[in-house]
């Protein structure tokens, strides 16, 4: 019966052309006369919408085309200057091991002291000859061949698909490129928004929210944030000798999307529609098979490529950081954030410049958190250690100022070299004399920015164990260089063994987790934020949710997903669930003021608080919430306000509610919210506040933050929007852990995977609602370490450049 009902609430979705998604067969499309912009009814919205983002944030037609450009010449040069290294260089005479001059008579042993380069390269007959006689190397150099002229086949279409998106900044949304970098993604989007009203890209919807644009371009992003976030991919290995470790890379990455996504045999009919017989639970174990097969046979592909692979990730590795290491031998004891530790920190419905600049304000918090843990047995091993090295590396220099003939002895310079190495590595475990020891708080900033953080590690930050599963999220570079060299051998095992045992998992959480939206296609239906459906009564949605502990999404991430996508798209209007739980919280959040400290007071401890947590430059946004985060350490210490009056201790919750309601309180209410649009929506004053941030706060800084009211305006909201979601992101994980220490009503019974079945319908058309911020400013920062993963997304959405303006599709 369970299986019937799911069939029948998908059967509307078999009855359509499979380039229509649902509801849109019997539309007919107007497009106004004398009109030549090929932009009505885009057939691929997704891709489309993902074009236009990447656009925005890769800063243009030129830069993309010369990052194109200059990946094929990377290529190029990778394989042509490996096969010269291997073919065309006398190794013995440029190690002046045999004395040979390829370029005149040898007159002497003095010549071995004056071999140049010349010397030890082949003529060009006698190197070609060599590769001409080596039968791998001619195979190998065909494989290159045909993988770069596939590529310049891709880049040629991605151009194309560039300059289409270029003409449609300038025609359609009217950005010129010399303005493109003056214009936030907020406005670009706001701009689409509008434009679907006077020229309708998509046929199904009049309007477009911002949560259709986020569903679209983050679709396949959200299913497998909701996977990592229900521990359903199997990235979490246990290793002897070293227990759970976490092993997540960008060929594993890869093959998981094109096994589940992207891929000629994954669980999806086209870019916007799960497979029918997916969705029927009645077949879930024929499909589990299937699904089963197509996982072993990636993996044997993956295996057999694994020789090739290697190599390239070996040689790419080499030339992209050795000259780093030998330059900045530290390098290697910088820090990352993971892979996975970017999809289990990353929301539900959050862009990659969102995510990024989250993570990059967390970045220095979390490696003085990670640097506080030093092992005293190691630090005296390293001081000692750096103490001889220093000594035989300072009478090497001296030797070689005095005279530098003593380079040209053997392996000096080598020797110069490895010591320096070793005296930068030693000094990173030698700890910093003025460090202050306050794990607790470090950790209470780092999740501040961060967002999530399991329940054991609240009371633990002191612990080893807490720190090791840090370590997870926030890796060294040299842990990450050492993944990706081994993902090929250890890729195609995860796959032929963990991966395909959870076949039967995978298949059911799709069709339990997919839900069909009008206008969109199937999505993820954690992604529609729903309190009803995914909420955790844990998360303060006690009361407003239906959901088994199955259904329930972990670490409240349902919660704080929905709350960074109001803050940071406060035009948005959520539906009626959510703002019910928006309206609980702020509810929550001036009952709990009450008994907290006055914004005043916090505002007054900003400096010391500041220095409390290290953060010498700190705007003023930083200021408050590093008040936030010492104002329990300073009252539960004793010491005096400025008013010389003992204050009563107070928690991190009370003080992050003090300063939200009083962000809430100053801002009058406004009648509703505007319904009026113009081409640069973000720039205007919206109307209806929850937490308005830059009045109220702004008005109440101290001098010595005067500094940030001359930033720009949108440069300032953004600097609050987050600084206001870290204060909520505190807020709701101390009532969470209140909770969870004084539970209160039934624990929910965990319903089977194969006995659910849902019945998501459309998406709840949206009530009236209160927003959060001002509108939020431009592109945060990215990190190169991203940029493939990135343009890997990218490589797969540009198959189809040019999208066909007159065929019926996704819209």
């Amino acid at each position: 019966m369970a299986g019937f009902e799911t069939y029948q609430e998908y059967q509307r979705l078999e009855d359509y052309d499979e380039d229509s998604p649902p509801g849109e067969e019997d539309l007919l499309i107007h497009v106004p006369e004398g009109r030549g912009d090929p932009w009505h009814h885009i057939e691929n919205l997704d891709n489309f919408f993902t074009r236009i983002y990447h656009f925005h944030q890769r800063n243009g037609f030129a830069c993309m085309v010369l990052s194109e450009f200059f990946e094929l010449v990377q290529f190029l040069f990778v394989v042509t200057f490996t096969t010269f290294l291997f073919n065309c260089v006398e190794y013995d005479v440029l190690f002046a091991n045999r004395v040979v001059n390829h370029t005149g008579q040898s007159l002497g042993p003095l010549d071995r002291n004056k071999v140049t380069l010349p010397d030890a390269i082949l003529p060009s007959e006698q190197c070609t000859e060599r590769i001409q006689g080596n039968s791998w190397i001619i195979f190998l150099l065909i494989m290159a061949a045909v993988f770069w002229v596939y590529r310049l086949v891709k880049v040629i279409c991605n151009i194309l698909s560039y300059w289409e998106i270029r003409q449609f900044y300038k025609k359609a949304l009217k950005i010129q490129m010399d303005e493109l970098c003056n214009f936030t993604w907020q406005e670009v989007q706001g701009r689409l928004i509008h434009l679907q009203r006077e020229q309708p890209m998509c046929v199904q919807k009049r309007e477009l929210s911002e949560l259709d644009i986020y569903h679209r371009i983050l679709r396949f992003k959200n299913y497998t944030v909701a996977m990592i976030n229900k521990s359903l991919l199997p990235v979490r290995l246990r290793v002897p000798f070293f227990g759970d470790m976490i092993f997540l890379t960008q060929g594993l990455k890869y093959n998981f999307e094109l096994i589940l996504f992207w891929g000629p045999l994954s669980l999806f009919q086209n870019k916007w529609s799960l497979h029918p017989k997916y969705k029927r639970a009645a077949n879930r174990q024929e499909v589990a098979k299937q699904l089963s097969r197509v996982i072993l046979l990636t993996g044997l592909v993956n295996l057999l490529l694994c020789p090739f692979v290697l190599v390239w990730q070996v040689l790419y590795a080499f030339f992209s950081y050795a000259e780093v290491i030998k330059r900045e031998p530290g390098s290697l004891g910088a820090r990352r954030w993971s892979l996975y530790g970017r999809l289990y920190l990353r929301h539900l419905n959050e862009l990659d410049h969102e995510l990024q600049g989250r993570l990059g304000r967390g970045y220095k918090p979390a490696a003085k958190y990670m640097n506080v843990f030093v092992s005293p047995l190691l630090a005296v091993l390293a001081k000692n250690v750096a103490f001889f090295s220093g000594s035989v590396l300072a009478v090497l220099i001296a030797l070689t100022v005095y005279d530098e003939d003593v380079l040209t002895v053997q392996h000096i310079l080598t020797a110069i070299t490895v010591l320096g190495v070793v005296i930068t590595i030693t000094r990173s475990f030698i700890p910093d004399e003025h460090m202050v020891w306050c794990p607790e708080q470090l950790l209470q900033c780092v999740l501040a920015h961060i967002h999530y953080m399991p329940d054991h590690w609240k009371g633990s930050a002191n612990k080893s164990e807490t720190r090791d599963e840090m370590a997870q999220l926030y890796q060294y570079k040299a842990v990450f260089i050492l993944e990706e060299l081994l993902s090929p051998i250890i890729t195609p095992f995860i796959l032929i063994f963990p991966l395909r045992s959870k076949s039967l998992e995978i298949i059911d959480f799709f069709r339990n987790f997919t839900v069909d939206v009008a206008g969109v296609g199937d999505i993820c239906s954690f992604a529609q934020m729903d309190i009803r459906r995914h909420g955790n009564p844990q998360w303060m949605s006690e009361g407003q949710t239906e959901a088994s502990v199955y259904q329930q999404a972990e670490n409240g991430k349902t919660e704080l997903s929905l709350m960074h996508f109001t803050i940071k798209n406060p035009r948005w209007e959520p539906p009626q669930e959510s703002s019910v739980f928006i309206s609980h919280l702020k509810e929550k959040v001036h009952q709990d003021a009450q008994t907290g400290p006055s914004p005043q007071l916090l505002l007054s401890e900003a400096p010391l608080c500041t220095s409390l947590l290290s953060n010498e430059s700190a705007t003023g946004p930083d200021n408050l919430l590093a008040s936030v985060l010492a104002h329990p350490v300073l009252t539960a210490s004793g010491l005096p306000g400025r008013n010389r009056r003992f204050i009563p201790p107070s928690s991190a919750a009370s003080a992050a509610a003090s300063v939200l309601a009083s962000l809430s309180s100053s801002q009058q209410p406004h009648a509703g919210r505007s319904r009026s649009h113009t081409l640069l929506p973000s720039r205007q004053h919206h109307d209806s506040t929850m937490y308005c941030s830059d009045h109220t706060v702004g008005d109440s800084m101290s001098a010595s933050d005067s500094r940030v009211l001359s930033q720009s305006h949108s440069a300032l909201a953004s600097e609050f929007a987050s600084a206001e979601m870290s204060l909520h992101a505190i807020y709701m994980h101390e009532v969470h852990q209140q909770k969870t220490q004084h539970p209160s009503g039934p624990i929910q019974a965990s319903v089977p995977m194969k006995d659910l079945s849902t019945n998501y319908g459309p998406q709840i058309q949206s009530a009236q609602t209160v927003t959060l911020v001002p509108p939020t400013s431009g592109r945060l920062g990215g990190w190169a370490e991203e940029e493939e993963e990135e343009q890997g997304d990218e490589e797969e959405i540009n198959t189809n450049p040019v999208p066909d303006q007159t065929s019926r599709g996704s819209s």
